[in-house]
């Protein structure tokens, strides 16, 4: 290690403590006074969509009806409400009324199924008994968690929740088989 420590000393990575001296900070005697500039994403944002539109025809330039289009669509968009501040929202359960899933389609969702029956074949496999008589043709928990899930006998209720955080809590016996 020493000798590891005494090869960088030579060649300069590492500097000798009694030379060190502290280093002060270069004085710059220009001072910028650059204000950021208003909605700088999006001009930039536009400016791509605009290399973009005109780049789409290499071999011919835009026509000048193409070029209008392209301003008039720009300037819709520069004309649309920038959201600068998100208000918060409080998450609001949306309650099912008579049996109606109004979050989702009106059936389990292949992931859905997958969570429930591997939780479930999890369980199972750490010794929880099953809710159902375990079938001949079952050689794995897998299998036990399937045929429960198709019977709608586990007590599960399944949680789907808006982009807002609002959220429904279905029980399992809701959906269609």
């Amino acid at each position: 290690m020493i000798r590891l420590y005494n090869v960088l000393r030579k060649l300069g990575y590492l500097s000798d403590v009694n030379k060190t001296g502290v280093l002060e900070p270069a004085q710059t005697e220009e001072v910028l006074d650059l204000e950021p500039e208003e909605n700088a994403g999006l001009n930039k944002a536009l400016e791509t969509y605009r290399k973009l539109i005109d780049r789409k025809d290499l071999v011919e330039p835009l026509t000048d009806k193409e070029q209008d289009d392209l301003e008039k669509k720009i300037k819709e968009i520069e004309e649309r409400d920038v959201i600068e501040k998100i208000e918060e929202h409080d998450a609001v359960e949306v309650p099912c009324e008579k049996g109606q899933i109004t979050i989702g389609p009106p059936i389990l969702t292949r992931f859905e199924k997958a969570r429930i029956m591997g939780a479930r074949a999890l369980q199972l496999s750490l010794g929880a008994p099953p809710f159902i008589a375990i079938p001949k043709t079952a050689r794995i928990s897998l299998d036990i968690s399937m045929e429960e899930l198709e019977q709608r006998v586990i007590p599960i209720t399944i949680r789907r929740v808006l982009p807002n955080g609002d959220y429904q809590n279905i029980p399992i016996d809701y959906f269609e088989k």
